[in-house]
């Protein structure tokens, strides 16, 4: 077993480090070090996740709780603790400030007791899982004693990241590009072929074990699972769709709908369905799952499509009312008659036994159809997306009003050769809209309004994502667009995720909930990390459908922008 005071140094060392390339060494060290079972763990933990993301579970310990049990471990009032933390503006220096608190004033009687035992990586996913699976009376109790224990029998710097762990945020900056790397320095293999086996698993923690045990050959023989989700392929926004299709000479062009992005998995009668940010809707959804049942012609199938509620005429509804099929988890059987759905599949990544991703787009296409039945009755709730592979900009354009016209968002253009790349969003994917001038972005801090609105967070700043290093950069502050009714849904997200302290009535927000923003223009400006700023933002909608590291990246804005200045 490997003792968490390791851990604990490697993330102690890795917040001193600046280089890319020196935490890499750092992070492979601790992969090397750690035994084969405490691998996957610590692959997780170093990723600030305590389960992988596809497999839905949830840690469940919000700030309260941890407050909560750091003041039961240290005898502290909460409200100390509160204020502590906004002077600190981390809860990981606050737990670590409390605890060597407690050393100083703890009479210890060490030539008289056992030296207690050093926690291990084992040991402390254990607890976090007991308190993950605490449910009904008495629930926060467990939790609360479970983290209680871990934060007695440690050291003040292993409580510093006990307690980041907690909220799932590490802060070191170690994302997925970082890990691959160490993880094929630390085993001797081909970052390529690490980062293909973590496309296929969408599981960092296999890999590491895999690479660990079996080298090359252990990371080849990886692949895609049903019910083991993998990461959606992505899109971005075209500045100029135009030059990008004359650049591939020919695109398959297909409609964009305005729904809610589906993944899903079939083996013989069982049906999965899993969001964009995985997690499993099946039960709210129980007439898709009967039309999957009916029309894939598969035994075990992996597909990729949009779920759009539709009127009684077949018509696109608002991409908010698809959201309260997915939300609700009562009364489900009203819901599927009040609000119908219609699946248009568009991708297929597995079929009977085999891995399809590395295959190009018309290939994977061909085997799509060839799977994929209607039926006179209801062959409206599920078809294929039509695909037109064309480099003829009228026939696009054309394409394009029809999907407008129909009530659909735009079009995507997709590259006909292209593979499919989980997680990732590139030029192989592209769409187009009448508002090209929108971005998804993270709120990443927020300002208490003003009159009426004075018990209402009145205005959030935003932020793009920034793969290469994980952070998230600032490119403006939004407050209009929206309704009292909307700010009080937003208050009520974002009261659970105030991360620091409070200066002026401004305040840092963990970044969790993405919005969609529409501008006017990008501007250079020094006053954001990210070196530009929105100009006029206006707040759309709430992607709640969308992961933070989803958001629109610092390279599409640094693209949009350039775009702007050879129209000007």
């Amino acid at each position: 077993m490997t003792s968490f005071r390791e851990f604990a140094e490697t993330c102690q060392a890795i917040e001193k480090i600046s280089s890319t390339i020196d935490t890499t060494n750092r992070v492979a060290d601790l992969l090397m070090k750690v035994s084969v079972e405490e691998l996957s763990l610590s692959t997780h933990f170093i990723m600030s996740e305590i389960f992988p993301a596809w497999s839905g579970k949830q840690l469940g310990i919000g700030t309260s709780l941890l407050y909560a049990s750091l003041s039961k471990a240290s005898g502290m009032s909460i409200r100390s603790i509160e204020s502590l933390l906004r002077t600190t503006g981390d809860i990981g220096d606050t737990a670590l400030l409390i605890l060597k608190e407690k050393q100083k004033n703890q009479i210890t009687f060490s030539s008289f007791l056992e030296e207690q035992p050093e926690l291990t990586i084992t040991e402390i996913y254990q607890r976090f899982k007991t308190a993950s699976e605490a449910s009904g009376k008495g629930s926060q109790e467990v939790k609360v004693k479970n983290l209680q224990f871990l934060f007695n029998s440690s050291t003040p710097r292993e409580a510093k990241y006990i307690s980041r762990l907690a909220l799932e945020e590490l802060r070191i900056g170690v994302g997925e590009g970082v890990l691959r790397d160490a993880i094929a320095k630390a085993f001797s293999v081909p970052a390529d072929l690490v980062e293909h086996a973590f496309m296929v698993t969408n599981d960092l923690g296999i890999v590491a074990a895999a690479a660990k045990k079996g080298g090359i050959e252990g990371l080849k023989g990886l692949g895609i699972e049903i019910n083991r989700p993998i990461k959606m392929m992505l899109s971005q926004i075209s500045p100029d769709i135009d030059a990008d299709i004359r650049e591939m000479k020919e695109a398959a062009i297909e409609w964009k709908f305005d729904g809610v992005r589906v993944q899903i998995h079939k083996a013989g009668n069982l049906v999965t369905i899993y969001s964009r940010k995985l997690e499993n809707v099946t039960n709210s959804l129980p007439d898709l799952v009967e039309i999957i049942r009916k029309h894939v012609k598969a035994e075990y199938a992996i597909l990729d499509g949009e779920a759009v509620a539709v009127d009684e005429k077949g018509k696109p509804r608002a991409f908010q009312e698809i959201l309260k099929r997915f939300r609700r988890k009562y009364d489900v059987g009203e819901k599927v008659l009040g609000i119908p759905i219609q699946l248009n599949l568009f991708d297929i990544m597995y079929l009977n036994g085999r891995t399809l991703i590395d295959l190009h787009l018309l290939e994977r296409r061909r085997v799509l159809e060839s799977c994929v039945e209607s039926s006179t009755e209801d062959s409206k709730s599920i078809s294929v997306d039509k695909q037109v592979i064309t480099g003829d900009l009228e026939v696009v354009e054309k394409i394009y009003r029809e999907a407008l016209k129909a009530g659909h968002e735009g079009v995507m253009v997709k590259n006909p050769n292209s593979v499919y790349s989980p997680g990732k969003r590139g030029r192989n994917w592209l769409k187009k809209k009448p508002l090209m001038e929108t971005l998804d972005l993270v709120v990443v801090g927020a300002e208490w309004g003003f009159g009426r609105r004075v018990s209402l967070i009145g205005s959030y700043t935003v932020a793009c994502y920034d793969p290469e290093t994980s952070n998230f950069l600032q490119v403006g502050k939004v407050g209009t667009g929206l309704s009292d009714e909307k700010l009080k849904e937003l208050t009520e997200m974002l009261s659970g995720l105030m991360d620091g302290g409070e200066a002026g009535g401004v305040f840092a927000i963990r970044p969790k909930i993405v919005l969609e923003i529409a501008f006017e223009e990008i501007q250079k400006s020094p006053n954001y990390n990210s070196g530009f700023a929105l100009r006029f933002p206006r707040f759309i909608r709430i992607r709640d459908d969308k992961d933070p590291e989803e958001a629109d990246t610092i390279q599409s804005i640094e693209k949009a922008y350039n775009q702007q200045l050879k129209r000007l």
